[in-house]
C-alpha cells in the first residue's frame, strides 16, 4: 500500500513540474493515465496559474469527465479560473443534469452567460431540468437516454447503438415509445443481444415498466428503485411521454443527502440550505437556537416535575440517587425506538395501520422484555448496596413500566408528525429523550410515594 501511495506521488511530482514547464506532452501523458478521481486531486492541489493552463493541455471532453467528480466549491473554482468558451465547451459535453445541478447549487457562476455561450440543444436541456420543483424526479433526471421505436427490429437498434451509444447515461436500459413518444415498454440489452436480428422490439420487450413522474419526491425515486433493483427508472412528463431517467448513482447522492438531513434533524439541528463548509458561527447558532429554546422550556417542565414531588424527596433522601439512571435509560430506549421508526416511516411511506400497530407491538414487547432485564438488575444491585426491599422494589417497578413506555412514546410521535405531513426526523433524539424524562420522573415519583411509609 506505502509503495502504490509513493508511485503515486511522485506521478503527482512529475505532472506538477511538467505543468510549471509548460510542458504539454508529458502533462497529458501521466495525467490522463490516473483514474478521473486522481485527475480531480491533482487539479485540486495545482496553483491557481497551473490551473488556468488546464484549458491548453486538456481538451473540454476530458476535462468535463475531472469536472463531475469535483465538490461545488471546487467547480466553481474551476469556471473562475478557465475562459467562460472552454467551461461552455465543457458543459456541452457533460450530462445535463450534472450541469444543472452545478448550476443550482453554485452562488458565484455567472449561469446565464454560460447557457448562452452553450449549444441551443444542450442549453435547453439545462434549463428544462432546472426548471422543475428541487427536489423532485423532474430535477434529478438526466436527458442523456436512447428511446427507441416499437415497429423498430433488432437489428436496427443495433445500429442505432453503435451510432448514438456512448452519448447517452447507459445502454442497459432501451425505453420504447409509440408514434407520440409515450412510453410503452422497455427493453434489456441482454434482451436485445439474444433475440434474432429480424424480431420487431413490440414482440420483445417488456411492458410492466416501472416508471415515476416529473413531480415525484426524489426520495420516492430513490425508493421505487431499491425496491425493483433497478439500474435506472424512466421519468413521465403528465401526458405520459418520458422526459428522462434517474439512474442508480443519481439516487445514491440522493440517499446521502436525505441522511444528511435526516441526521441533522435527528441531532435537533436545524436544516440549513447553506453550503456547510462556508457556514458562519451566526447562521449555525441561528439554526439551532429555536430546538434549544423549545428543549429549555421541556427541561424546566422536568425540573417542575421534582418540585412536586418535593415531600417524597425530603423524606427519602436516597431516591434521588436513582434520578440520573431513569432519565437517562428512558432516554436511551425512546431515541433507540426513535431510530426504528424513523426508517421504517423513511422506507415505506405508504405503511397502513396495521403495520403501524405491528411496529408499536414490537416495540411494546422489546421494551418490556429489556425492562424486565434492567429491573432484575437493579434489584440485584440495590440488595447488595442497600439492602432495602421496598427500595429494590420501588426502583423496578419504576424501571420496566419507563423501559415499556418510553419504546411506545419514541414509536409513535414520528407517526403522528407524519400524519401532519412533516418529516418524521423532526421528532429528533433530544425532544424524545426530554418527554421521556418527565415520563421516567412522573412514574418514579408516584411510585415512590405510595410506598414512602414502607421506606
Amino acid at each position: 500500500m506505502k509503495l502504490v501511495k509513493s508511485n503515486k506521488q511522485k506521478t503527482y511530482e512529475h505532472i506538477f513540474k511538467a505543468a510549471k514547464d509548460n510542458d504539454k506532452q508529458t502533462f497529458r501523458a501521466l495525467f490522463l493515465r490516473l483514474h478521473d478521481r486522481d485527475q480531480h486531486e491533482v487539479f485540486h492541489l495545482l496553483y491557481p496559474d497551473k490551473k488556468r493552463k488546464i484549458s491548453e493541455f486538456l481538451t473540454p471532453e476530458e476535462f468535463g469527465e475531472i469536472f463531475e467528480w469535483m465538490e461545488t466549491e471546487d467547480q466553481e473554482a474551476a469556471v473562475q479560473y478557465l475562459p467562460d468558451e472552454y467551461m461552455a465547451e465543457v458543459f456541452n459535453t457533460m450530462s445535463a443534469d450534472d450541469v444543472a445541478r452545478f448550476m443550482t447549487e453554485s452562488d458565484d457562476a455567472d449561469n446565464l452567460t454560460l447557457l448562452e455561450m452553450m449549444d441551443d440543444e444542450e442549453s435547453q436541456r439545462v434549463q428544462e431540468i432546472m426548471s422543475y420543483e428541487p427536489e423532485t424526479a423532474g430535477s434529478i433526471m438526466t436527458k442523456e437516454f436512447i428511446s427507441i421505436n416499437h415497429t423498430e427490429t433488432m437489428s436496427e437498434v443495433i445500429n442505432r447503438l453503435r451510432k448514438i451509444g456512448r452519448e447517452a447515461e447507459t445502454i442497459y436500459y432501451l425505453y420504447v415509445v409509440d408514434d407520440k413518444d409515450r412510453l410503452v415498454g422497455v427493453l434489456s440489452l441482454r434482451d436485445l443481444l439474444l433475440s434474432p436480428e429480424n424480431e420487431t422490439v413490440a414482440n420483445i420487450m417488456f411492458t410492466q415498466v416501472v416508471s415515476v413522474n416529473v413531480g415525484d419526491d426524489q426520495e420516492k425515486v430513490a425508493r421505487v428503485i431499491q425496491d425493483y433493483d433497478l439500474l435506472a427508472i424512466p421519468v413521465l412528463g403528465f401526458n405520459g411521454t418520458i422526459q428522462g431517467i434517474v439512474t442508480v448513482d443519481d439516487v445514491m447522492d440522493v440517499l446521502e443527502e436525505e441522511m444528511t438531513e435526516d441526521f441533522n434533524e435527528f441531532a435537533a439541528i436545524k436544516r440549513t440550505e447553506d453550503d456547510p463548509r462556508k457556514t458562519t458561527v451566526m447562521s449555525t447558532a441561528k439554526a439551532r437556537i429555536p430546538w434549544i429554546v423549545v428543549l429549555l422550556f421541556l427541561g424546566m417542565f422536568t425540573g417542575a416535575l421534582i418540585g412536586v414531588f418535593e415531600e417524597t424527596l425530603e423524606a427519602v433522601v436516597i431516591l434521588a440517587t436513582f434520578i440520573p439512571i431513569m432519565m437517562a435509560t428512558a432516554g436511551n430506549v425512546g431515541t433507540q425506538s426513535l431510530a426504528v421508526a424513523v426508517r421504517n416511516l423513511t422506507i415505506d411511506d405508504d405503511r397502513d395501520k396495521e403495520g403501524f400497530i405491528h411496529t408499536v407491538k414490537n416495540e411494546l414487547g422489546a421494551g418490556m422484555l429489556m425492562g424486565v432485564i434492567a429491573a432484575i438488575v437493579m434489584i440485584a444491585i440495590i440488595l447488595v448496596l442497600y439492602g432495602n426491599v421496598t427500595l429494590a422494589f420501588i426502583v423496578a417497578a419504576s424501571m420496566f413500566l419507563t423501559v415499556s413506555i418510553s419504546t411506545v412514546i419514541g414509536t409513535t410521535i414520528p407517526a403522528i408528525i407524519t400524519k401532519f405531513n412533516m418529516d418524521p426526523a423532526v421528532a429528533s433524539g433530544p425532544f424524545i429523550t426530554t418527554i421521556n424524562d418527565s415520563v421516567s420522573l412522573v412514574i418514579y415519583f408516584s411510585i415512590a410515594t405510595m410506598l414512602i411509609e414502607f421506606l
